[in-house]
């Protein structure tokens, strides 16, 4: 007498397993080349991010350049007792989302031949600070009309 599953078993939905048979995955078959990273398709993803950084950052530099201050650095750190300061929101976002576009285009390796480069140069002058600080206001008119100097 031979054992057959199906005969012990009582339920009429009842089906026997199939023979699963697994393969390895060995990456793409020999006759299909692994398509290459396509440079054009990340700039064009990151495309509506940089333009929204490049607006905020315009709309800023024109406010920062007529003498509020707060854009470069956050004045909580730099505010003397007893000073009246603003907050400024919306350069702590500017500057938070510059960190942010810099962390991914650095990930994205987009960042060695980034089409605009105003993150960085943003960045960079985030980090002037001491006795031969220019004063935001200088620093935002000297900023903006190198960007209105570029096409």
């Amino acid at each position: 007498m031979s054992f057959n599953p199906e005969d012990e078993c009582q339920d009429p939905d009842y089906q026997p397993a199939r023979k699963q048979t697994f393969q390895m995955n060995r990456g793409p078959a020999p006759h299909e080349a692994p398509a290459p990273p396509s440079r054009t398709s990340s700039s064009a993803e990151f495309a509506p991010l940089l333009q929204a950084f490049r607006d905020q950052l315009i709309a800023c530099l024109e406010e920062c350049a007529t003498g509020r201050r707060g854009l470069f650095t956050d004045l909580e750190h730099v505010a003397e007792e007893g000073a009246n300061l603003c907050t400024w929101p919306e350069a702590a976002q500017l500057r938070q989302l510059a960190f942010a576009l810099q962390a991914i285009l650095a990930q994205s390796g987009e960042s060695e031949s980034s089409p605009d480069p105003l993150v960085d140069q943003f960045l960079d002058l985030c980090s002037i600070h001491g006795e031969s600080d220019p004063g935001e206001p200088r620093l935002a008119r000297a900023f903006l009309a190198e960007i209105e100097g570029k096409p």
